[in-house]
């Protein structure tokens, strides 16, 4: 049996999770999470990318247009 965590208690989310989370498309999130100055993005040695939920809510929270 697999232990799952919903999506709205996991610290840290894929960039598939994220855009079903937000309803905002993955190009778009990976687009946010190159910028230089991202305040949501985690990397994981050299090639993954997670996103911070919490920040990344509160970041959504704070825009009008992305």
């Amino acid at each position: 049996m697999e232990n799952r965590v919903p999506i709205w208690e996991k610290v840290t989310l894929t960039v598939e999770e994220a855009a079903k989370y937000s309803n905002i498309g993955i190009n778009k999130i990976s687009a946010l999470l190159n910028q230089p100055d991202c305040p949501f993005v985690l990397y994981v040695g050299e090639h993954k990318r997670l996103v911070k939920r919490k920040k990344f809510e509160s970041y959504i929270e704070k825009s009008y247009e992305i």
